[in-house]
C-alpha cells in the first residue's frame, strides 16, 4: 500500500502560486474562537475588498501544511482578481499532518475536533471583515478533501458548498481518536446503502431540518491511496443526504478532460467526476471550483449562496 509520505510527495508537487503577483500576504492569526485542538489560521485578505466578500476554506493535504496549500493553490491570486478571502488552516496532528476526520468531536455539530477549531476561524473572519455569511465555501485535496466533506456534514449552517479531491464519505474514517488512518475505508471496504450513509451524516447534527450544502467529488480510476470505491460511496451518500434520486443523473464525457465523466444530479446540487486515468494526485480544476461556487461573481450581483432561492437559474 502507498505511504502517506509518498502521497505528500505527489501532491507537493503541484505547481506553486506566483507570489510576487500578490496584492497582500499570508498572515497568521493566533486567536480566534474556540480552538480545542489548537489548529492554526493563515489568512489572505485581498488588498482590495468588495462589501460583504464570500470566503473559501482550503484545508491541505496529510503531511502538507497550510503554506503549501497557499502556495499549490491559485486562490489567493484569484481572490485578489474577484475579490474574495481565503483561509488556509494548518493541522495539529505533527506526525503526519492528517486532518482529524475520525474523532466523535469533529463528527458532530460544535462537538470540537479539527472541525470546530476552522469553523471558528469561518466566523472570526465573518465578523472581522463583514464577510457574507450565505456565501462560504470549502474546497480540499485528499485529508482536505475528508476534511471538506466533514465541514459540510457537521456545520451544514455555515458552508454554502464544497468541491473535494480524491477523498471519502463523511464518517467512513469514524473511530474513537484524533486523526485515526483508517485502512478498511482506504482500502474501499466500508461500504453502505445510500440511507446507511445519510443516517450517518444527519447523526452529527440530527435537530438540523434547514438547507444542506451543495457538493461536487473527484476521484482518479487509478488512485492508489484511496481506493475508488470510496467514489461510488460518495454518490450514495450525497445523493441520499441531498434527497436526490442516484439513478437520475445528466452523464458529460470528456469534462474538465479527456477521458474524464461528470455525473450531475439536481440541476447541480450534486456533481461526481471520475477521473479516468487519474492516480491520487488529481489534477486540481480551479476554474470548475471556481464556476461551481459562483465566486466569479460579483457582490451586489445575484450570486449563489444560502439559502438555494438565491442560486442563479435555480434547481
Amino acid at each position: 500500500m502507498w505511504s502517506l509520505t509518498t502521497l505528500s510527495t505527489l501532491l507537493l508537487s503541484l505547481p506553486l502560486t506566483t507570489l510576487a503577483a500578490l496584492s497582500s500576504n499570508l498572515t497568521h492569526i493566533s486567536k480566534f474562537g474556540p480552538n480545542p485542538r489548537n489548529v492554526s489560521m493563515y489568512i489572505y485578505v485581498p488588498k482590495s475588498l468588495p462589501k460583504d466578500p464570500p470566503i473559501l476554506v482550503v484545508p491541505h493535504w496529510c503531511h502538507g501544511t497550510a503554506l503549501d496549500a497557499f502556495n499549490g493553490r491559485p486562490y489567493a491570486a484569484l481572490g485578489d482578481q474577484y475579490g474574495f478571502i481565503s483561509i488556509y488552516p494548518d493541522s495539529p496532528n505533527t506526525a503526519d499532518q492528517c486532518w482529524d476526520v475520525s474523532s466523535p468531536q469533529s463528527l458532530s455539530h460544535e462537538g470540537g475536533g479539527d472541525a470546530l477549531g476552522i469553523v471558528s476561524m469561518v466566523r472570526w473572519t465573518l465578523e472581522k471583515y463583514s464577510g457574507d455569511r450565505d456565501r462560504v465555501f470549502v474546497t480540499g485535496t485528499s485529508s482536505g478533501a475528508m476534511m471538506t466533506q466533514v465541514l459540510l456534514g457537521s456545520y451544514p449552517d455555515v458552508f454554502a458548498a464544497g468541491s473535494a479531491f480524491a477523498g471519502v464519505p463523511f464518517g467512513c474514517y469514524a473511530a474513537d481518536g484524533y486523526g485515526v488512518w483508517s485502512d478498511a475505508c482506504a482500502t474501499g471496504k466500508i461500504t453502505h446503502s445510500g440511507k446507511e450513509w445519510a443516517d450517518l451524516l444527519h447523526r452529527a447534527y440530527p435537530s438540523y431540518t434547514g438547507w444542506r450544502p451543495k457538493l461536487q467529488v473527484w476521484h482518479g480510476t487509478a488512485d492508489q491511496v484511496l481506493n475508488f470505491t470510496n467514489f461510488g460511496e460518495e454518490i450514495k451518500q450525497w445523493t441520499s443526504v441531498l434527497g436526490l434520486d442516484e439513478r437520475k443523473r445528466e452523464v458529460s464525457k470528456d469534462m474538465p478532460q479527456n477521458g474524464w465523466t461528470r455525473y450531475r444530479y439536481g440541476g447541480g446540487r450534486f456533481e461526481a467526476f471520475e477521473a479516468e486515468g487519474a492516480t491520487h494526485d488529481i489534477p486540481n480544476q480551479a476554474d470548475v471550483v471556481m464556476e461551481f461556487f459562483d465566486l466569479k461573481c460579483r457582490s451586489g450581483e445575484r450570486c449563489f449562496g444560502r439559502p438555494k432561492e438565491r442560486f442563479r437559474g435555480g434547481w
